[in-house]
């Protein structure tokens, strides 16, 4: 079970919103969104409704300053939590769209897909176990992608502009 809260000031002031679950339009529950806590799981946020648009991953902790920290416009629109997974990870990334081409897998974090694979450019995956985020650059920076179990035949289908990613982590509650 997880719990986050949204403040609409920084530093956890003003009115702010619990949710417990996945809320696919949270514009009704408030306006803005300076501040967040979490205060247990792990969840994606997304600056649209419908777990679209830009994502941010956070997990426990406080984020006095949401704005600053993921340099967003501080809408926070939808939220979906991020369940608990104990077990074994894999995830399978291929070269053309539709699982096409070499396929290369993994059941571990990888800081460089290019020191790895000597490519960065995946067009497809498949999430066999476990939830992993997928970042456009190495050593887990940039823009990431929540990915859970299931096929994304086109970078398209993970948010993503571009085929070429950097690193990959599995989600775990640390």
């Amino acid at each position: 079970m997880g719990k986050i809260i949204f403040y609409e000031d920084r530093n956890f002031e003003g009115r702010h919103y619990e949710c417990m679950s996945d809320c696919a339009d949270l514009h009704s529950m408030f306006e803005r969104c300076r501040s967040i806590r979490v205060e247990s799981g792990m969840f994606m946020i997304y600056d649209r409704p419908g777990y679209t648009g830009n994502q941010y991953f956070v997990r426990r902790g406080d984020y006095s300053d949401y704005m600053g920290m993921a340099g967003l416009n501080g809408c926070v629109r939808s939220c979906r939590m991020i369940p608990m997974h104990h077990g074994s990870y894999k995830v399978r990334l291929y070269e053309h769209f539709d699982m096409g081409g070499e396929m290369m897998e993994l059941t571990n974090d990888c800081p460089n897909l290019m020191d790895r694979f000597h490519s960065s450019n995946f067009n497809s995956c498949t999430v066999m176990d476990g939830h992993w985020l997928m970042y456009e650059q190495p050593n887990y920076r940039g823009r990431h992608f929540y990915l859970k179990p299931g096929q994304y035949k086109s970078f398209s289908d993970w948010n993503g502009n571009n085929s070429r990613i950097g690193s990959i982590k599995r989600l775990k509650d640390l």
